[in-house]
């Protein structure tokens, strides 16, 4: 029960436009299919971190330090600024490696280039949501709150696992759909990184508003 609970609260959680789906988004736009996935499964285990924070309830610490989430709230919101501003201005890169490398016996240089590209998307997608107090505030508060009383540790790792699930398989469809978005609308496709970049900027704004609210108040 605790695994589907975690698998439906990761795919739900994914829907809404955020930093990660954005530079899912991004990476399978203007890199690779491959660098989306990788982004994906770096967010996917961020989330999975947080959940399995919120499920052991670290919730009363938030609530004792509040400024804990200010302070997340105002350097999130300045860091996704800026990122949202250079995935709206964003152009496609040129692949190191040949499009149908995958094709032919891998070289030394397309094994390295393909290393250096799933760490690289990785660790974007684990720091987007580290850096992400939306994801504080749902995992560790909301599921904390959800599932109160986990009667062994294991029902909280299962769903902790579940959120990994679905979080990936949402950030997973997400990246097939826009490679094949690309492929079809060709050189039109250029306004999917401009239009989610916009959309970022805004939610960085908003979250810098929670910070001056939280700081006022």
């Amino acid at each position: 029960m605790f695994l589907v609970i975690g698998v439906l609260a990761g795919a739900l959680t994914g829907v809404p436009i955020g930093p990660v789906n954005v530079a899912v988004i991004d990476s399978a736009y203007r890199h690779t299919f491959r660098r989306a996935l990788a982004v994906g499964f770096g967010g996917a285990l961020a989330d999975c971190l947080y959940a399995a924070l919120g499920v052991m309830g670290v919730t009363p610490f938030l609530r004792t330090y509040p400024t804990v989430l200010t302070i997340i709230y105002a350097v999130s919101g300045v860091v996704l600024l800026v990122y949202g501003f250079l995935t709206a201005r964003s152009q496609p890169v040129t692949p190191a490696a040949p499009a149908n490398a995958e094709d032919h016996a891998p070289t030394e240089d397309s094994v390295v280039f393909r290393r250096r590209e799933l760490k690289q998307g990785f660790t974007l997608g684990v720091a987007l949501i580290l850096l992400n107090p939306a994801a504080v505030v749902t995992w560790v508060v909301i599921m904390g709150s959800v599932i109160p009383d986990t009667s062994t540790h294991w029902d909280g790792l299962a769903c902790a696992i579940g959120v990994f699930v679905g979080s990936w398989s949402w950030f997973s469809l997400v990246a097939y759909l826009t490679q094949k978005g690309k492929h079809v609308l060709g050189d039109k496709a250029a306004w999917i990184p401009r239009v989610v970049g916009v959309a970022l900027m805004i939610y960085a704004v908003y979250l810098l508003a929670k910070a001056v609210k939280f700081v006022v108040a």
